[in-house]
């Protein structure tokens, strides 16, 4: 049995004050114990929220990047050993932004994820099609090679540790959402594909989340589909009433 994972990424949102304002306010909202809740602050605000989730199981925070070097002339980045430092459990890896905007790529995408997985942290390895892509309908032939990219180097004897978020690049910020059906055919194809870069057993076990305009109203009818296993939540976790009515989906 696959746990659910409701995450928010806060993006370039919440300073340190703000963000310890946040976790304040959201913790006593969140009822559901049955899922792992995880947050992605930017990093100046990694300790902040590090000192207000102290002394409790239930939220989970981590980095929107790693590095995969464990140290070196590389400015502006993190390695993994100070994210554990830092307290942090997860990191996300190749969200379309990072892809984007500053040149992720399949292969940097993978190697971030192999060296965060070897470090003990789990990468949470974003993947998605432009709406144009989706248009000419390339989409899954899209996603599977950037899936087998992205994964590539990961021991078959980890990879149930991953955690797979699939993003359609036209749904993120958009107000645009993949219907739960079409989420559900997209993630259960890519558990196939999972199934043949590692193997079935495996596929089972990883744990493969939605994002893309996730808010409180269809969060239960995404996480009621077979193959998503939770939520990678984005405007929507910037506010803890909205966030907190995520995680308790299973409440209503």
């Amino acid at each position: 049995m696959r746990k659910p994972i409701i995450a928010g990424n806060w993006k370039m949102y919440k300073t340190a004050k703000e963000a310890k304002a946040f976790i304040n306010e959201s913790l006593p909202l969140m009822k559901n114990k049955d899922v792992d809740v995880v947050v992605f602050p930017p990093a100046i605000a990694i300790p902040a929220v590090a000192e207000a989730l102290a002394g409790q199981e239930l939220v989970k925070y981590g980095a929107q990047n790693v590095h995969w070097a464990a140290e070196g002339a590389y400015t502006g980045e993190l390695s993994v050993g100070m994210l554990k430092d830092a307290g942090c459990a997860y990191a996300l890896c190749g969200h379309s932004e990072r892809r984007q905007y500053f040149g992720d790529t399949d292969d940097t995408v993978a190697r971030r994820a192999c060296a965060a997985l070897a470090g003990g942290i789990i990468p949470v390895i974003c993947v998605g099609e432009s709406l144009e892509q989706r248009e000419q309908g390339i989409a899954l032939s899209v996603l599977a090679e950037q899936l087998a990219g992205s994964v590539a180097g990961i021991p078959a004897g980890q990879a149930e540790n991953i955690v797979i978020a699939y993003e359609p690049v036209w749904a993120i910020g958009t107000g645009k959402t993949a219907t739960a059906a079409d989420a559900q055919e997209v993630i259960g194809f890519l558990r196939k594909e999972l199934g043949k870069l590692f193997s079935d057993a495996v596929a089972e076990k990883i744990r493969i989340l939605y994002g893309g305009s996730v808010k409180p109203g269809n969060i239960q009818e995404l996480m009621s589909q077979l193959d998503i296993d939770g939520a990678l939540v984005g405007g929507a976790s910037l506010e803890a009433v909205s966030f907190a009515d995520i995680v308790n989906y299973s409440n209503k």
